[in-house]
């Protein structure tokens, strides 16, 4: 027998509740313990709904949001792909879409096509929302990691060329007044660590 169309949105939302329990890198800014994937989706919903002023173009504020609170929910299948985790990103993509097929897909139709394709499009980053929605993907772990004295990328030896290449790129295009900031942070840091290691 079918499940009817609540029958299966309650399914999703028992399973993407699962979220809860991948671990990220990144600690919490009062480094009390790490992160976990819901938390970081909903503190990116967060981010769109005030930093929205400094897009590269115009977004849609809650569409951006939207995508944020879904973009991460193929974690519950993969798990968390750090910087400096040296994964295959075609590897990644393949387990990722298969991920979003399967979550998607315990929604009633038209509603998982839906929401499966607002999660491509942030993949892509071919629109105004998603490349903005990508950007504060990359700018809220460098906040932490630049808030909590290095975090991971002191853990794991992460230099100031793999940061910029990593974040720059993705923030620059999304967000650029964001990543004048972001630059200014990151050189400090890796600065004041270059001064604090030659003494």
């Amino acid at each position: 027998m079918q499940p009817t169309p609540l029958e299966s949105q309650l399914n999703f939302l028992r399973e993407v509740d699962r979220l809860k329990t991948v671990v990220r890198q990144s600690p919490l800014l009062d480094q009390s313990r790490k992160e976990n994937s819901a938390e970081h989706s909903w503190h990116l919903a967060m981010y769109a709904l005030l930093l929205n002023e400094y897009a590269s173009g115009p977004v849609d504020t809650n569409r951006v949001m939207r995508m944020l609170l879904l973009h991460d929910v193929v974690e519950i299948d993969v798990g968390d792909f750090p910087i400096h985790g040296g994964s295959s990103s075609q590897l990644q993509a393949e387990q990722e879409a298969r991920a979003a097929a399967r979550l998607f897909g315990l929604l009633p139709q038209p509603q998982g096509r839906e929401l499966l394709a607002l999660w491509q499009e942030f993949e892509r980053a071919d629109t105004e929302d998603a490349k903005f929605a990508k950007a504060l993907d990359r700018f809220q772990p460098l906040l932490v990691n630049v808030f909590t004295g290095g975090g991971t990328w002191t853990e794991n030896g992460v230099s100031l060329e793999q940061v910029l290449s990593r974040y720059g790129p993705v923030i620059k295009r999304g967000a650029p007044l964001l990543w004048t900031v972001c630059e200014q942070w990151v050189k400090q840091h890796f600065a004041a660590q270059a001064a604090a290691a030659a003494k």
